[in-house]
């Protein structure tokens, strides 16, 4: 993986306890469509408590109370009266659980749920309490999280004597994650270069920049010019929003709905980077506490608790309708939603969400072979917020990926689904010659320069250059799974430039047939070009403007470039 940047560090340097309130998403945008549409800065801020919302209680006040006077907890676990207990935030990625449980946040008659024996109830905490706080307090055995924000919290969960694993991914963004920018000179993310940019801290979107400007070409001198600028939890996206119509900063990152809604209301807003390119980026996973999973009780619970999400997959994506009057019956910031803009609106945000089953979970495990996208990811920020000291505890626990999520479940439910396993094994995109040139056409959204090492003179991989192709391009290469590239070899202003040229398109052609051969992938993906030094990242007659000396300078320009193209 890529060394963390200066900027990267500078990005993570709040040591954050449990992300409390960080994600708390909807705040600001309840306020806004919850009375005269004034900005969501104007409102006063929501309060943290680490309890269910204003939203659980205004969701279904007499079911949940009548609910919670009945509760036994001596009852058998996923009984009525003892019902498994799932913490949620009001976000559209979890349409199926509630399609599954009868268009509830408690499990009604005939629902999937039911049908299997299990009673489900859903709570709505858009405060985002830690895990420790839901696992200790008995809110819930089992909540949401996002991969990245997963590899953060368990060492945390750790420290606290506690423990969870995930036990299914639950969606995939595609789309529904972006920067986007109101300036059409900024076209790629090298472009982002001495502007500001506003988002949420801690936050899938604030680990996609990260992991954007970390990939880029940008000096480090360059990535330290790009301003972050960091919203106030209490605003949710909505103020992120905000700050970008109000032209208070250059860009911004932000995930549906708020998303949606800038690219329609900022005039030239555009996506510069996204999840439809990068969709082996982001994934939400259910985490269930340890304890529950060590019991053959509880176990039984959360099978069937994963099969009845998983089965209202199908059933969300054959009535789209049906899984929009599921949110706006459960959750309140969803009917708020759907009476500013309408429910078509709502319905327009599924596209870029894949809401997971079996063969997805396959796929995105490694379980029909291929790569495990999940253990990269987490790998990967964990890596990063170790490096930048954002763990609670700098002595926490190093946790394997491995040791991070349940197989059992989906593996289950995958022996059972034949169909479910061969589709996992076929590839997942079709590429062509045609599309890479006419996706080629457009800029580049982001360009990664490597290091590979030759022989002089020499376009012949070494051992060592091998290794480097792996740990640094394969991985950049899997998150953007839509992704075509142009990959082109590059050297410095020294010797002959025809010579160069040659000896350049050579060592990137050397790159391309490796990654085909040993990785897989399709040919098709790969534009090859030699440039030469036709295309310097350092003005080798300034190199001191960059903080470089002239040796550094030869030496990032001598990269082999992936440059990403597709679909925005």
């Amino acid at each position: 993986m890529a060394q963390l940047t200066p900027l990267a560090k500078g990005l993570i340097s709040v040591i954050v306890l449990g992300v409390a309130g960080s994600l708390a998403w909807n705040f600001g945008l309840k306020d806004r469509f919850g009375g005269g549409g004034e900005p969501a800065a104007s409102r006063p801020a929501a309060a943290n408590s680490g309890a269910p919302t204003e939203t659980m209680a205004k969701a279904k006040p007499g079911a949940v109370a009548k609910a919670a006077q009945a509760d036994d907890k001596n009852a058998p676990l996923g009984s009525p009266t003892n019902p498994l207990r799932v913490s949620l935030v009001s976000f559209h990625g979890y349409a199926p659980a509630l399609v599954a449980n009868g268009n509830a946040l408690n499990t009604q008659p005939g629902s999937i749920y039911h049908q299997k024996g299990v009673s489900v109830r859903f709570v709505i905490q858009d405060d985002i309490p830690t895990l420790a706080t839901i696992f200790e307090s008995g809110a819930a055995q089992c909540a949401w999280r996002t991969s990245d924000f997963w590899a953060q919290e368990q060492p945390n969960l750790r420290n606290a004597g506690l423990d969870g694993r995930a036990v299914m991914i639950v969606d995939n963004t595609q789309g529904g994650d972006a920067v986007i920018a109101s300036d059409p000179a900024v076209k790629s993310i090298e472009d982002l270069a001495g502007r500001s940019v506003a988002l949420l801290q801690f936050t899938p979107s604030h680990g996609m920049l990260i992991d954007a400007l970390d990939n880029s070409s940008l000096t480090a001198r360059k990535k330290e010019s790009v301003k972050t600028v960091f919203i106030n939890a209490d605003e949710g996206t909505a103020g992120v929003r905000a700050a970008l119509e109000s032209g208070n900063v250059d860009a911004a990152v932000l995930w549906d709905p708020d998303l949606a809604l800038a690219l329609r209301n900022v005039k030239g807003a555009h996506v510069v980077y996204s999840t439809k390119t990068a969709t082996n980026l982001i994934f939400d996973v259910m985490v269930c506490d340890s304890r529950l999973l060590a019991k053959p009780e509880g176990q039984a619970v959360v099978q069937k608790f994963v099969e009845g999400w998983m089965e209202g997959v199908p059933a969300a994506r054959a009535n789209p309708d049906n899984a929009v009057e599921a949110l706006v019956k459960t959750e309140e910031f969803f009917k708020l939603l759907a009476d500013k803009e309408g429910r078509p609106f709502v319905k327009s945000l599924f596209p870029n969400v894949v809401w997971t089953g079996v063969e997805e979970n396959a796929r995105i495990l490694g379980l029909a072979g291929g790569t495990n996208h999940y253990e990269r990811v987490y790998k990967h920020f964990d890596e990063i917020y170790r490096k930048a000291g954002a763990l609670a505890n700098p002595k926490s626990p190093v946790i394997t990926p491995q040791d991070s999520f349940d197989y059992r479940f989906i593996k289950a439910m995958l022996a059972r689904d034949k169909p479910a396993a061969a589709a996992a094994a076929q590839p997942q995109n079709t590429f062509t010659q045609s599309s890479l040139k006419e996706a080629t056409r457009q800029e580049a959204m982001v360009t990664k320069p490597v290091t590979v090492s030759f022989a002089s003179g020499s376009a012949e991989l070494t051992k060592r250059s091998e290794k480097t192709v792996d740990s640094e391009m394969v991985p950049f290469i899997e998150n953007n799974g839509k992704a075509y590239f142009e990959v082109s070899g590059n050297s410095d202003s020294t010797g002959a430039r025809e010579v160069n040229q040659r000896l350049s398109a050579a060592r990137a052609k050397a790159v391309v047939d490796y990654l085909v051969k040993q990785w897989e992938f399709p040919r098709e993906r790969f534009k090859i070009v030699g440039n030469g030094p036709d295309r310097p990242l350092c003005n080798e007659a300034n190199a001191a403007s960059e903080g470089l000396s002239l040796e550094d300078c030869r030496a990032m320009n001598r990269t082999t470039r992936v440059a990403v193209y597709g679909g925005r």
